[in-house]
């Protein structure tokens, strides 16, 4: 039987022409009938894809072919599913677009990238170098770099998240000068797969924070080494049809029903379009969540 998968990547590269990127991604994606998401611009690439384990294989050794994804790092999970037609049940169509940003901050022109990534970013720092760092700096601070509803179901302990709904208004959190105390303690991003904190990392090394590390891989990979045995608490919110991961089978429920207080990792969708927000909604309480949140 098919094994469905998924898979999260990116590499942040000069690419010349994106739009011939794109060309080529969604053939090779449609030939191998996956599904999901996937950014392009001339700084780099940015993936989410979900299908049968098999063309998620061949679908990853065709595109290391393409010299600057040679050393691309993808994150590997469990998928929900496949239909009749061994498509991924967790992602509804496939999506190949080109934007001026992989990941939106707002800031294309003070993100500079070359042929080794991201210049000027923090210092990448893996799972077990972050738990010796953590062991010897009693004053390592983590900041998480995700938008405030994922840290509602799993964040590292005692992260500083900032009151952001978008990725887009980080630039304006770390302008507003509410962080400036941190600047001289050792701070470590950390988002999804290693991409936002990527960015981030670069954002706040040139605002002037002295000591900047970015968790490679993200927490998925640190989900990996550690899962709920180390530093972090609860699940990690995914932007698929599966909502989110658990690394174990004992996970931390941290997460709290926006309607009853429940302890729940699920999330939802809002159902009013106007508000565009993701809510901690537990079973029971979903059907009411929509109409309280839009008082």
């Amino acid at each position: 039987m098919p094994v469905p998968k998924v898979i999260l990547y990116y590499v942040f590269a000069p690419l010349p022409d994106p739009d011939a990127i794109r060309l080529w991604q969604r053939t090779l994606c449609e030939a191998l009938n996956l599904r999901g998401r996937i950014l392009i611009s001339d700084q780099g690439i940015n993936a989410t894809l979900g299908g049968e384990l098999d063309a998620l294989k061949r679908y990853l050794r065709v595109t290391k072919e393409h010299l600057p994804f040679r050393q691309l790092d993808a994150k590997w999970s469990e998928g929900s599913g496949l239909d009749a037609d061994n498509a991924s049940l967790d992602f509804p169509r496939l999506s190949v677009k080109v934007r001026d940003e992989i990941v939106s901050f707002g800031a294309p022109g003070e993100l500079q990238v070359d042929a080794d990534g991201v210049v000027g970013g923090g210092r990448r720092v893996t799972p077990e170098g972050l738990h010796r760092l953590a062991e010897t700096r009693d004053d390592l601070v983590f900041f998480d770099g995700r938008n405030r509803f994922e840290a509602g179901i799993g964040r590292f302990r005692d992260a500083v998240v900032p009151d952001v709904a978008h990725t887009r208004e980080f630039v304006e959190a770390l302008d507003s000068g509410a962080y400036d105390h941190l600047k001289d303690r050792p701070v470590v991003t950390y988002c999804t797969g290693g991409i936002r904190c990527e960015v981030l990392s670069s954002l706040m090394v040139s605002r002037g924070f002295q000591e900047v590390y970015q968790l490679e891989g993200g927490v998925a990979r640190y989900g990996e080494a550690y899962g709920d045995d180390g530093l972090w608490e609860g699940s990690l919110y995914v932007f698929d049809g599966r909502g989110s991961l658990a690394f174990s089978d004992h996970s931390a429920v941290i997460g709290r029903c926006a309607i009853c207080g429940a302890a729940t990792s699920r999330m939802r969708n809002c159902a009013d379009p106007s508000c565009r927000e993701q809510l901690v909604v537990c079973e029971t309480c979903d059907v009411a969540a929509c109409a309280i949140h839009a008082r």
